[in-house]
């Protein structure tokens, strides 16, 4: 199983090339919100924004109006994979083509407007596409109609596990053999007044209103709270010999997929991150490699107290003495957490940093808290030759999922 297109939209990027730039130069996409008015009675004003996107070149007006935004946000991602994969999906066997986006909250935005318009103008004044706009299932059905993928049209839910769960939804699909190649991945555009508000009621955001660049701070000791973001990325899966016949570029081999449910609280982890460590011990186990040729883990680092020391712990249980041998970083340190989107963008990520050899810093990183003592590459990007590579996700719900990525076989 192979990777042979990467498309994202991101507060610090409109495309992958961008977004991973921004990642290994440590610049933060983080700053006050726009998309509504987060005056001085909002206790956090600030958040990951995707700023200045201009759809028009995939999306005419009309479109833009019946779709949300985060299933806009699919549909450009996805459009620059295909055009990064170099496949023509209008020809050949459509179904044998698929699709696995998913997205943790759907169509919030459009859910927000209607009850207002509703409280305000009446039920008569909702709008029809209001349902067709505010589904999970929106961004997987838009991207199926828009490049005609007619095989499995999957869409995940599992609040910050989804992208991973997606992306593992579609390396299954191509194992068992119904398919040959996969668009997967997330999208998310919670940046609105309910998830805001909702998410600092139960004191999960930081507070860092007069310095929002330096918020997100995983594995820091003055970490205070995640920051919310938005964006999308799509990944092109496909089995490997359909790829060489076609001569394809290869970014990375997905060697592996593994998860588990924490079954302990429906907001927190379990303390020692024991579905943490059951999860990446799964995907290893999928992947046949050891512990010890792992060299990167894209952590899930979110920069909540107790999320990031859950997953310290589970990967210094389950990686031993090599836990301090290898390297790892949060990337939402940089752009904030995405939810059902962060699993993709971070396994584009993680593709890029087996890819060129850099690996992307953990920004904000000043004096790292108490037992944290792994190599966190802190603020500066580190120049290290890595074979195989992990990433994180872990949700709300006890959604845990691991995916375990290569360097292309020769």
């Amino acid at each position: 199983m192979v990777v042979t297109g990467l498309g994202a939209i991101t507060p610090v990027g409109h495309s992958a090339a961008e977004t991973w730039d921004s990642f290994i130069h440590g610049r933060s996409g983080i700053a006050g919100i726009t998309q509504f008015d987060a005056n001085e009675d909002w206790g956090v004003r600030f958040a990951g924004e995707v700023r200045n996107f201009d759809p028009s070149s995939f999306l005419d007006v009309r479109e833009q109006r019946r779709i949300d935004r985060f299933a806009i946000f699919a549909l450009g991602a996805a459009h620059e994979a295909v055009r990064d994969c170099g496949i023509d999906f209008q020809a050949g066997d459509p179904y044998r083509h698929g699709v696995a986006i998913g997205s943790g909250i759907g169509g919030i935005g459009t859910i927000e407007t209607g009850v207002r318009g509703m409280v305000t103008s009446g039920n008569r004044k909702i709008n029809p596409f209001t349902v067709p706009r505010l589904m999970v299932n929106a961004g997987a059905g838009q991207v199926s109609i828009r490049f005609n993928l007619r095989g499995s049209n999957i869409a995940t839910a599992t609040a910050c596990a989804t992208g991973s769960h997606a992306i593992g939804a579609a390396f299954q699909t191509i194992q068992r053999g119904d398919a040959d190649v996969m668009l997967a991945g997330g999208a998310e555009a919670a940046v609105t007044p309910l998830c805001i508000g909702a998410f600092a009621s139960m004191k999960a955001l930081s507070t860092r209103n007069e310095a929002p660049a330096l918020a997100s701070r995983p594995f820091d000791k003055d970490r205070d709270g995640f920051v919310l973001s938005e964006g999308a990325a799509v990944i092109v899966l496909e089995e490997f010999e359909h790829a060489r016949r076609r001569g394809a570029n290869i970014y990375a081999e997905l060697l592996g997929y593994g998860c588990s449910g924490d079954a302990f609280h429906i907001a927190a982890p379990e303390e020692q991150g024991a579905g943490a460590f059951r999860s990446m011990q799964n995907a290893l186990a999928d992947a046949q490699v050891n512990a010890t040729d792992v060299g990167y883990i894209n952590a899930h680092g979110t920069s909540t107290p107790l999320g990031d020391a859950a997953e310290v712990s589970a990967v210094k249980r389950l990686f031993g003495s090599h836990a301090h041998a290898l390297a790892m970083s949060s990337t939402k340190s940089v752009m904030g957490h995405a939810l059902g989107a962060a699993g993709g963008v971070e396994s584009i990520a993680t593709i890029k940093a087996l890819q060129t050899g850099t690996l992307p810093p953990t920004i904000n990183l000043d004096q790292p808290d108490d037992g944290f003592d792994l190599n966190f590459v802190a603020n500066t990007a580190q120049q290290r030759s890595v074979r195989i590579a992990l990433n994180n996700s872990f949700g709300f719900g006890g959604h845990n999922t691991t995916l375990v990525f290569g360097t292309p076989r020769g």
